[in-house]
């Protein structure tokens, strides 16, 4: 074979011939923009990363037991920080990938009103919401209710997801014609899906940090290493921010 010949074909071959494989926990939020950027991930380094949703706080438990899972795409900072120091993951390796956007969301187009009065009003039966005490995103809907003074009012009528994505799956049957959920759940290329919202100001509930880490089994896994930065890169960063998501 001619050497040049042999060079193009060993630059073509050369991507895969060190590909991994790395199994990633992602919140339920960040769904959509992962299913892209691990699909785009792989089409530029070899690398495949296998892909699980769910909820913060059942990952957390799973990594506890020893679920073997090497990066964690957490929907908070305080999860991989505890990882980080319980020895669970490598600290160092902490970074926030998102800071992500809440929306109270119908699937009826002019339900909701621009400043989110609809939630005053006792015409409708049922408001989906994450759980608190597992989800990020519903412990930012439970202060944004607080700081409105209608958590007595809304409570009654809550119908409660077990993540972001059945909470998401709630509003989006009808099943409830309001929902709590992640603006990234409902918009893409910069642009709401279907439907009415509000956008709910940042001022109203904690930060929505989210952040990365390496886990144990993901230590030394060069296909983590290479997820871990290709999320600080201009591609995965465009796909982040065409979901709502901020940095």
């Amino acid at each position: 074979m001619h050497p040049l010949r042999s060079l193009a074909l060993a630059a073509v071959l050369l991507p895969t011939a060190h590909a991994g494989e790395v199994s990633v926990a992602v919140a339920a939020n960040f769904t959509a923009p992962m299913q892209k950027i691990a699909a785009q991930f792989e089409q530029d380094t070899g690398h495949k990363a296998q892909l699980s949703f769910g909820a913060t706080g059942k990952f957390y438990a799973q990594i506890a037991n020893g679920a073997p899972f090497g990066v964690l795409l957490a929907a908070d900072d305080t999860t991989p920080e505890k990882i980080g120091k319980e020895g669970l993951g490598d600290g160092s390796t902490r970074f926030t990938y998102a800071i992500g956007q809440l929306v109270l969301w119908s699937k009826q187009p002019g339900y909701v009103d621009a400043d989110g009065k609809v939630l005053q009003k006792t015409d409708w039966q049922h408001i989906a919401i994450a759980n608190p005490k597992l989800a990020p995103y519903g412990l930012a809907a439970m202060q944004t209710l607080n700081r409105l003074g209608l958590t007595a009012q809304v409570q009654p009528r809550i119908v409660q997801g077990e993540n972001i994505g059945q909470t998401y799956q709630f509003a989006a049957s009808g099943n409830a014609p309001l929902g709590f959920v992640a603006l990234s759940q409902v918009m893409e290329g910069g642009k709401l899906r279907e439907g009415s919202a509000w956008v709910v100001p940042a001022s109203m509930h904690e930060s929505i940090r989210q952040d990365a880490i390496v886990l144990k089994p993901g230590q030394g896994n060069a296909a983590a290493a290479a997820l871990m930065d290709y999320l600080k890169g201009d591609k995965a960063r465009a796909i982040i921010k065409s979901y709502g998501y901020s940095f």
